[in-house]
Formats: C-alpha cells, structure tokens, sequence
C-alpha cells in the first residue's frame, strides 16, 4: 500500500516533525530547545530548516500573531507509513515476515513489546487482514 506524501523529510526535518507532531504547534524557539535536548542546534539554523520546510511543503507557518506558528502540514501516520513502506520495500524486498521476524529477534525488543507483538497479530488473524 503507497502512502502519498509531499516531500519525503530529511532526517533533521524529521526530527523537528517529531517535536511538532508531540508538542503540537509551536514556535522556533521551543523547537530548538526540545532539539537541543538531542544535539546543539542554534535559532538561526533552526527558524532557516523550518522555513525551508514551510517552503518545501513539509510545514504550515501561522503568521496572525507576533511570533510564528509553525506546524506538520501531514498527518503523523501518513508520513510514517510513507516512510516505513520504502524502508520495508528498500530493507526487506517488501517481506513484512522478515522485518517482524527480525524486530522479535532484536535484543532491544523487551517483552512487553513482544507480547503486544503477539496480541495484534492475534487480532489480526481474528479480522482477516
């Protein structure tokens, strides 16, 4: 299943996608200082990705107040299904199976996460999807 999307984000892109999809609307300043938080970003840098952004299409800038608005012009899920279909399509020849089968391997998976693993393939069988 294609997932459409604009432009496909960069990885800083994505990281201050993230911070908006978390946050919702915000101005560049606290965009910088969740940033910050990952690696040193100074404003500048930061208010020109941004405006690059709002020009590729990627982010929607709200210009009625004083100080901008910015914010996802895409839905969080679209970018990520989008982005996840190449990965899947790119890293694993479209083999769902291989990705699951290497995520329930992983040592990073905890068994938690294996168990919600194991309860939504339960669901899904149960559907039929």
């Amino acid at each position: 299943m294609e997932h459409e999307i604009k432009k496909e984000p960069t990885k800083s892109e994505l990281e201050i996608l993230q911070v908006l999809w978390k946050n919702g609307p915000s101005p560049v300043r606290f965009v910088m200082e969740e940033l910050n938080k990952i690696r040193e970003l100074n404003y500048t840098a930061t208010l020109k990705l941004m405006q690059l952004m709002v020009d590729k299409g990627i982010l929607k800038r709200d210009e009625s107040k004083m100080q901008h608005i910015y914010y996802a012009a895409q839905d969080e899920q679209q970018v990520k299904a989008h982005l996840l279909d190449k990965f899947l399509e790119n890293v694993y020849d479209g083999s769902t199976a291989t990705l699951m089968m290497q995520l329930a391997g992983n040592k990073r998976t905890k068994p938690d996460e294996l168990r919600q693993m194991r309860e939504l393939l339960e669901k899904l069988e149960k559907t039929g999807k």
